[in-house]
């Protein structure tokens, strides 16, 4: 695990506000919202996250049975808060074997869900079908909010995008059949607005596709 801040559009060494900029700075993609240190799973952890962002936290909730929080990861820091979320889940896929999703909320041009979804970024917007119907539907924070296949993705996922609370949001499965889920109006919450319930969050080892 990583244990300094990182550029969320690719992983690379940032530099830290100092005397000649008082912006983040990736060498490749210059000023950014620093990704900070992936830690493992825990309600601690999340809590933190919740705490900092500016963005929803977006999560399936109640959790799709069987399925268990694997991670989370924010971009941004001190000053700003946090400007990108990734919450990353795992469980029985809709077809059998294992499933991963990862839902990402974030502002515009921050990168993060371009980075893990694979495809050339910062923003879904030039990859999405959005020319034709939604391809899935969640109900996010009690809205339902269409979401479009994103082109261009490793054959190994899916990823669709939309849009929710004016904000980017991102919905990234593994193996790509897992991908169904977003056929089955799947309920999202913002964890900034939940209760005394998500202290009984469970929790399993850290998801590897939130550190990639």
């Amino acid at each position: 695990m990583r244990g300094e801040p990182s550029c969320p559009k690719c992983g690379g060494r940032v530099r830290a506000p100092g005397l000649f900029s008082d912006t983040w700075q990736c060498a490749l993609h210059g000023t950014v919202h620093p990704l900070q240190p992936v830690v493992p799973p825990s309600v601690e952890a999340l809590g933190v996250v919740v705490h900092r962002a500016q963005v929803p936290v977006w999560m399936p909730w109640p959790l799709p049975v069987g399925w268990l929080f694997t991670g989370v990861a924010c971009a941004g820091d001190d000053r700003s808060g946090g400007r990108a979320t990734a919450v990353a889940c795992s469980g029985p896929g809709p077809l059998g074997g294992p499933g991963e999703l990862l839902l990402v909320a974030e502002e515009l041009g921050v990168g993060l869900g371009a980075r893990y979804a694979g495809i050339d970024g910062p923003d879904p917007g030039p990859h999405m079908s959005d020319g034709k119907p939604a391809h899935g539907k969640v109900l996010a924070a009690g809205r339902p909010t269409p979401l479009w296949h994103v082109d261009g993705a490793p054959p190994d996922r899916a990823v669709f995008a939309g849009e929710a609370r004016g904000l980017w949001l991102w919905a990234i499965a593994w193996p790509e059949q897992s991908g169904l889920l977003m056929y089955d109006e799947l309920v999202l919450t913002d964890l900034r607005e939940a209760g005394a319930e998500v202290d009984l969050l469970p929790c399993g080892a850290l998801s590897p596709r939130i550190l990639s």
